[in-house]
């Protein structure tokens, strides 16, 4: 992408209880201190929770942590639903690499996995560099779709994990050392250490802790609207609302692990927009959140853009000169937030599932779910045409588009829910109360 401040990352050519001791660093992540006195203990069927950091703009990516090693080195890795290797910046040495908020990971030659092991057939599979039965390691390369890239080696080390139900945790985990890095993801590489990859994908680091017995293999993100960013993430079943969200089906794929759905029908307000993509009546969503912005086919993008030219009516000026986005607006008035504008646009509707469907399922996308203020102090879309992305055929949505929602992938049950949320606080509901 040549805008400035747009990032997409959804790649596929390939990741005894002490609740007060913890340890603290400069960003105000909790990171659990692993006390020797404690032994490691698996526990199926638990959840780990983690706290998430970032905003769409100006960042315009959210990061959490893993701990890896021993002793536990914390690692910033950028949260993506899109992604099926997890990995980090690594001196092996290291060819083009980013700052990065922490020293580069050390690995050592008895942690590199070797060419035979199953997963680094899995993720060789879809990449250019192909399976090479003499070598002595597993080479990668991933390509994303924004053209950035990321070469390295697959390592196994130890990732250290507090459950919810109390106990520590310690697992060989293979991910990736990453040691040549390319594009606009060096950009947000400033503020990681690299990538967590929660696909649906062998290698993915959740299926990788439910093929371990860990964890189910469930995945869940609530990202919040409130200034400043930021929410939470997990790993499991425990923070699974026992009511309240709208399921739909997952699509399933061979050769496709993303998070995605049938779409039937989408609207402006109540003007219906084209779906365009592989089929004129249907259409396919993705959830993706190692990308900021929600992506339309051309059709829908084009029909969207054609619906906002009323804006200008209410006193929104379109201000080329903004680098920020490919659509902004300039207002008569500054604005504060988008509580000063909110009411001269209208609430995006998807509605999933079969049209024979009694009770479809709707993911409604107020403005704020679509809209920015840049640093100009200018309203932008955080829609783009997602022509060019991949085959162009998909609606992909962006972290902007899931703020304001738990949204959980349940790969157990194959659906993905959603429900509406402040994303302050998380709860379990592993367990029903007795009322």
């Amino acid at each position: 992408m040549s805008q400035k401040g747009i990032e997409l990352k959804l790649g596929r050519f390939v990741e005894v209880d002490s609740p007060t001791v913890v340890a603290t660093i400069d960003d105000g992540f909790k990171f659990p201190k692993m006390n020797k006195l404690v032994s490691s203990v698996v526990a199926a069927d638990s959840s780990t929770l983690l706290p998430v950091r970032g905003d769409i703009y100006p960042n315009g990516l959210y990061f959490t942590y893993m701990l890896v090693g021993t002793p536990p080195r914390p690692y910033f890795l950028d949260v993506d639903t899109g992604s099926d290797l997890t990995w980090v910046q690594c001196n092996a040495p290291c060819s083009s690499c980013a700052k990065g908020s922490h020293p580069l990971y050390e690995p050592t030659k008895s942690k590199i996995l070797p060419s035979k092991h199953s997963l680094c057939v899995e993720v060789q599979r879809n990449n250019r560099i192909g399976y090479c039965e003499t070598c002595q390691q597993c080479d990668y390369e991933i390509k994303y779709a924004d053209r950035s890239s990321s070469m390295g080696v697959l390592v196994r080390d130890e990732l250290h994990l507090k459950l919810v139900n109390g106990s520590l945790t310690k697992s060989d985990v293979v991910f990736g050392c990453a040691y040549d890095q390319q594009g606009l993801l060096l950009n947000s590489l400033e503020k990681t250490d690299g990538i967590l990859g929660l696909s649906r994908a062998k290698v993915s680091l959740p299926s990788q802790l439910a093929s371990q017995g860990i964890i189910n293999n469930v995945v869940g993100h609530c990202l919040t609207t409130r200034t400043g960013g930021g929410g939470y993430m997990f790993l499991g079943d425990d923070f699974v609302p026992n009511w309240g969200m709208a399921w739909v089906p997952m699509l399933n794929s061979p050769s496709i692990d993303f998070y995605h759905t049938e779409l039937v029908k989408m609207s402006y307000g109540s003007r219906q927009l084209s779906l365009g993509g592989w089929n004129s009546r249907l259409g396919r969503v993705v959830f993706d959140t190692g990308s900021s912005y929600t992506y339309f086919t051309k059709q829908a993008y084009s029909d969207l853009v054609a619906s906002l030219k009323e804006v200008s009516g209410k006193g929104l000026i379109q201000d080329a000169s903004d680098p920020t986005l490919p659509i902004c607006w300039r207002p008569k008035l500054p604005i504060r937030s988008l509580i000063d504008v909110k009411q001269f646009f209208k609430t995006l509707t998807l509605q999933f599932g079969s049209k024979w469907w009694i009770f479809p399922m709707k993911l409604q996308i107020p403005p704020e779910g679509y809209l920015i203020i840049s640093d100009k102090g200018n309203l932008c879309l955080g829609i783009l045409d997602g022509s060019k992305v991949h085959d162009g055929s998909a609606t992909i949505l962006g972290d902007i588009s899931l703020r304001g929602q738990l949204v959980v992938y349940d790969n157990v049950n194959q659906k993905i829910g959603w429900a509406p949320s402040d994303c302050a606080k998380p709860r379990r509901f592993n367990s029903l109360t007795f009322l």
